[in-house]
């Protein structure tokens, strides 16, 4: 998964984050050293706030291109963008030449974050918006990123104190984002697609979800 900083970054509620605390004065093109605040606080409970509808924080990689198996370092393309391999976030000739439109970065919105309830999630951290384009689904990678952060998703609920297009409030447990690295891989392969950046206006959970599909990552 992909995080932005509509959910995590330097002066964000509900937490507040201090700059050192989400390794801002590190911020780079293929940072991926943990975030401070989450690697010194494994198995703290804190919430989340996760975006707006057209503007989400959370987004799925559902499937991985071809290009990032290539890549290297290893035969596994998400493992390749995790280490910030070639092209990646890596590498001496450009950095990110395999992170634009990539198909189907899918920003999560209320059903999608539910779905997540008990899972743990593994994301690369950005300091700045991941850019979504729509018909066709894909994201824009490119840009410095903070680090990496693992969690837990415990619960999610209606955020009621924002915007009226506030996405739900996560709470999470922090995990450690090194054991969750060594981990084998998913992806969210059926995370909800919106339509739009604007349908569904999907802001509540809903009860009842789909079983969450998770396969591993290639």
């Amino acid at each position: 998964m992909v995080i932005d900083e509509e959910s995590i970054d330097n002066g964000n509620p509900p937490n507040n984050f201090s700059e050192t605390d989400v390794n801002d004065q590190l911020a780079t093109i293929g940072q991926r050293l943990p975030l401070r605040y989450f690697r010194e606080n494994v198995g703290k409970e804190i919430e989340l706030y996760t975006g707006e509808v057209g503007d989400e924080g959370w987004h799925a990689l559902k499937t991985i291109p071809n290009s990032w198996i290539n890549a290297g370092p290893t035969n596994i393309g998400a493992r390749n963008f995790l280490l910030a391999g070639p092209g990646l976030g890596g590498g001496e000739d450009g950095p990110e030449v395999l992170l634009d439109k990539i198909p189907n970065v899918t920003p999560l919105r209320a059903r999608g974050l539910k779905m997540l309830t008990g899972k743990t999630v593994l994301a690369v951290v950005y300091d700045g918006d991941v850019s979504i384009n729509y018909g066709p689904l894909d994201g824009n990678l490119q840009g410095a990123n903070l680090g990496v952060v693992a969690l837990e998703v415990l619960s999610v609920r209606r955020r009621t104190d924002g915007s009226s297009g506030s996405l739900p409030i996560v709470r999470v447990r922090i995990v450690s984002a090194e054991a969750a690295s060594n981990a084998v891989l998913k992806l969210f392969s059926n995370a909800p697609v919106p339509k739009s950046s604007s349908e569904p206006f999907d802001i509540n959970p809903p009860a009842n979800t789909p079983a969450i599909v998770l396969t591993d990552a290639r």
